[in-house]
């Protein structure tokens, strides 16, 4: 039952000069009218209570998805690294719905056939598995995966990473994908990982990063034994690394290498999770990728085409030891309100995780230790990890999927474990945060091997909710529950002249008390993996903001501004035309289609 609440939607109005991004175009104004949606009277809704938990619902969901690592005993790196999960509403349905990437049995070696899976949103808190319906029952040795309108048709497409071979699925807009993989040229080759859309030159376009890992073959697998005496899993130290790949689109459907062009060739980089970060406000996308055993890498944008590698400078290549950790998934969020975005990397095990503190000026400054999440997540190797706003109080909190590499570390590390509980960090402002982890429900304590991880507000309720890939095990799905006890706004954008995902796209939501609190769309972050591409906003007490405004900022440099937006209600901003659809969040969990 789908109740549509108004929309007072401001006058758009130009920005001065000073106002624009670097290098941007001048935006234009269109100017049109404040949309008015037929609005029904609805009843003030009742609001859960209680404690927010997290509760395991993958089975009553329908979602039976087991990642197959190929493992016979041979211990072959890749293993022990898969895999991730996306989030995508693939067939504009206003329902989030999740791909597994898998992979698959080695050569000789074969005993079943596993395939990534595509599982549909049936809107009524289950799942349907629509792999082979939707084109998508490929055997591949998968990893990773990335969602993008690439081409601008109003549909999400999807590459998935893996060995020897990546894959373009584009949408047909009928529920099914076509391998498009050869003629858009983005085949790949070697050990890739994570992958990332954005428009690195403000055409309008999507452009494609692909991390690559490690040079590694089963005829140039190493021989490796914590005990001295079984083979173990081998440090990626002991390989060489691999370059990126970088794809420019050329708008006709296929795409070019870039890679050397744009100064991202670097064949010692062993990359794992990619996030895009504004982090000089520039208005054009960076890049930060963590690598394994490797200094990290930022990459910032030059505006020309080509990149300028800045981790060093910057402070986030190493730890303040000056040591390079072993970085796998990554974040970017302004997570102490200052207007400025700060990051988030998961590390190995006695390495913690590391928030990093955007000081300005293009430098950096480790914040784990006096931000509170350092000693909790000490013994944690973390892969996916991400900044999201579960309790809605306008904070970004922390989510930290955890698992060991080795089966076997126990044997020498007798407190560390292959298994591991994941972490839930709250923020409670001013930098601050607080371990969560044991008192936000027992799914959260019970240990396992996590890789990927993504949010979602897969029941529409308001609050976001949680999937989770396990390495050669069962994938989790975390629903949130008595997260939406507070006010919430959601906001898709639906680019023009921007690509039409809108990433890049920057949204900042200012409360009727003058807090401001903005986001940016985006895809990636986490590990090999890519949440929701709607953004959240959390808005505190119930009717503490009667009335928001609402500014985004395109990357085409458009901006517009609107008033009057009220709480409680999901809308899409199109570039160019304001709010073109709003929604009444039910917090029960009983929205329908968004109204266009």
């Amino acid at each position: 039952m789908l109740c549509l609440l108004s929309v007072l939607a401001g006058c758009k109005h130009a920005a001065s000069p000073s106002e624009q991004p670097a290098s941007q175009p001048s935006p234009s104004v269109v100017s049109s009218p404040p949309v008015q949606t037929q609005a029904t009277a609805t009843p003030s809704q009742a609001r859960p209570s209680g404690p927010i938990h997290f509760t395991d619902v993958t089975a009553e969901a329908g979602i039976h998805f087991k990642h197959n690592s190929g493992a016979f005993g041979q211990k072959y790196l890749p293993e022990t690294m898969g895999s991730g999960v996306c989030v995508l509403d693939y067939d504009n349905d206003g329902w989030q719905d999740i791909l597994f990437v898998n992979g698959m049995d080695w050569p000789g070696h074969h005993t079943h056939t596993s395939y990534p899976a595509l599982y549909h949103n049936e809107h009524n808190g289950t799942f349907k598995d629509v792999t082979k319906e939707a084109g998508l029952a490929v055997e591949m040795y998968g990893m990773g995966c990335a969602v993008g309108d690439y081409d601008n048709d109003g549909r999400e497409d999807i590459y998935i990473t893996a060995l020897d071979g990546n894959h373009l699925f584009h949408n047909e807009g009928n529920g099914k994908f076509v391998d498009i993989t050869r003629k858009a040229g983005v085949r790949d080759g070697g050990f890739s990982t994570g992958a990332i859309w954005f428009d690195y030159d403000n055409d309008g376009k999507l452009d494609l990063f692909v991390s690559h890992y490690i040079e590694w073959s089963i005829a140039a697998d190493q021989t490796c034994a914590l005990d001295g005496k079984h083979k173990s899993y081998c440090t990626p130290e002991l390989y060489k690394g691999q370059s990126a790949t970088f794809y420019h689109n050329l708008g006709n459907g296929r795409f070019e290498d870039v890679t050397k062009k744009a100064g991202l060739y670097d064949p010692t980089s062993k990359s794992l999770g990619v996030a895009l970060v504004d982090f000089d406000n520039d208005g054009w996308l960076d890049l930060l990728v963590a690598n394994d055993t490797q200094p990290n890498k930022l990459y910032r944008n030059n505006h020309n085409g080509t990149f300028t590698e800045s981790a060093v400078t910057a402070g986030v290549a190493y730890s303040d030891a000056g040591k390079a950790r072993a970085g796998m998934g990554v974040d970017s969020a302004d997570y102490d309100l200052s207007g400025r975005p700060g990051l988030l990397i998961g590390n190995f095990a006695n390495e913690s995780l590391a928030l990093y503190h955007n000081d300005g000026d293009g430098l950096f400054s480790d914040h784990s230790v006096a931000s509170g999440i350092a000693s909790p997540s000490a013994t944690s190797l973390t892969f996916g990890t991400f900044f999201f706003d579960y309790d809605l109080d306008g904070l970004p909190d922390i989510f930290a999927a955890n698992g060991h590499v080795a089966d076997d570390i126990s044997v020498i590390q007798p407190t560390i474990h292959y298994a591991e509980p994941q972490l839930l960090f709250r923020n409670r402002g001013n930098g601050k945060y607080e371990d969560m982890s044991h008192k936000a429900g027992q799914t959260l304590e019970q240990p396992i091997v996590a890789r990927g991880a993504a949010y979602a507000d897969f029941d529409n309720d308001g609050d976001l909710d949680v999937v989770v890939s396990t390495n050669n095990g069962p994938a989790k799905l975390l629903r949130n529950d008595n997260g939406n006890q507070n006010d919430v706004l959601r906001v898709k954008a639906v680019g023009t002249r921007s690509n039409r995902d809108g990433i890049g796209a920057k949204v900042t939501v200012t409360t009727s008390s003058g807090q401001r609190l903005w986001q940016m769309v985006h895809d990636g972050s986490s590990y090999l993996s890519q949440s929701e591409l709607p953004l959240t906003f959390g808005l505190g007490r119930p009717g503490s903001n009667p009335a928001i405004s609402l500014q985004i900022v395109w990357p085409s440099g458009k901006k517009e501004s609107f008033s009057g937006v009220k709480a409680n209600q999901a809308i899409t901003i199109e570039e160019g035309k304001g709010i073109v659809a709003a929604q009444t969040i039910s917090f029960g969990g009983a929205t329908g289609q968004t109204a266009r």
